[in-house]
């Protein structure tokens, strides 16, 4: 008892002594707070993937088969649309796993950890081979470059001049199409839409490309009055010039940024 009022005895001068100290040098010392309410907590932003949160297996930036596989799974139960099956984590995703989860009265980490794992993987299949890389789709016994075979795709074959807008391996349209010059070659390869142009003026050559959809540089998807009135007796300045006004227009409205350019030859 002697030893507990001897240490309370202490603290208080101890107590007393900083005080003392604090107030010779100008300084006030308040009381420790006697309640919570006292206290106040720093508000802060949550980024990223706390410690305090399950283990994500894939997440925002993942990639690979293994991602593929994921995806494969979420088109199976038409939470996410064939376009986005890339091997990439992305947006579209994300905003599936979310889906699923709410589904599952699981949190809505919109990521994959592994009981988000698990519940999928007992509600769909293993994906087999088609569902993970479909076959290209085939025109006039022909197949199409195999980069057209899923999502939503412009491909567009320089062999047989040909545009074909394809939605999940499924052509919708075709077009007649023409391209550039020996010196203004259309570049060929895997583009995206960038940008949509329905009453594009060209400042280079001054000239009209109406219904414009660009996806390399100034290289762009248009009709051309050129072609339609020529035909392949002219050439265009490295566009992919279409002479149909009737399909083009109805293409233009269909096409989003973001959308797959193929450019090949068969």
């Amino acid at each position: 008892m002697r030893a507990l009022i001897i240490r309370n005895v202490l603290a208080g001068v101890v107590s007393g002594a900083v005080i003392a100290a604090l107030a010779g040098l100008g300084m006030s010392a308040s009381a420790a707070p006697t309640a919570t309410t006292d206290l106040k907590t720093v508000p802060f932003e949550v980024s990223g993937e706390l410690p305090i949160y399950p283990k994500a297996l894939y997440k925002n930036g993942s990639s690979g088969t293994s991602v593929r596989k994921v995806e494969a799974r979420l088109v199976q139960l038409k939470l996410l649309e064939k376009r986005y099956q890339d091997n990439d984590f992305g947006t579209m995703t994300r905003s599936a796993v979310k889906k699923f989860q709410k589904s599952k009265g699981i949190p809505q980490l919109g990521y994959v950890d592994q009981n988000t794992w698990n519940k999928l993987s007992a509600v769909t299949h293993e994906p087999t081979q088609a569902e993970l890389f479909p076959p290209a789709p085939v025109v006039n016994g022909k197949k199409l470059d195999a980069r057209c075979a899923t999502g939503v795709a412009l491909c567009i074959d320089k062999t047989t001049r040909k545009l074909r807008y394809v939605v999940d391996g499924v052509v919708k349209m075709q077009l007649d199409v023409r391209f550039g010059a020996v010196k203004t070659a259309t570049r060929e390869g895997s583009f995206t839409v960038g940008w949509k142009s329905r009453n594009h003026v060209s400042k280079l050559y001054d000239s009209k490309m109406p219904y414009a959809m660009f996806f390399s540089g100034g290289q762009a998807v248009h009709y051309s009055s050129d072609f339609a009135a020529r035909g392949y007796n002219g050439a265009s300045h490295g566009c992919v010039n279409v002479r149909d006004l009737g399909k083009i227009k109805v293409l233009f409205d269909e096409v989003n940024v973001g959308d797959k350019v193929i450019v090949y030859r068969s």
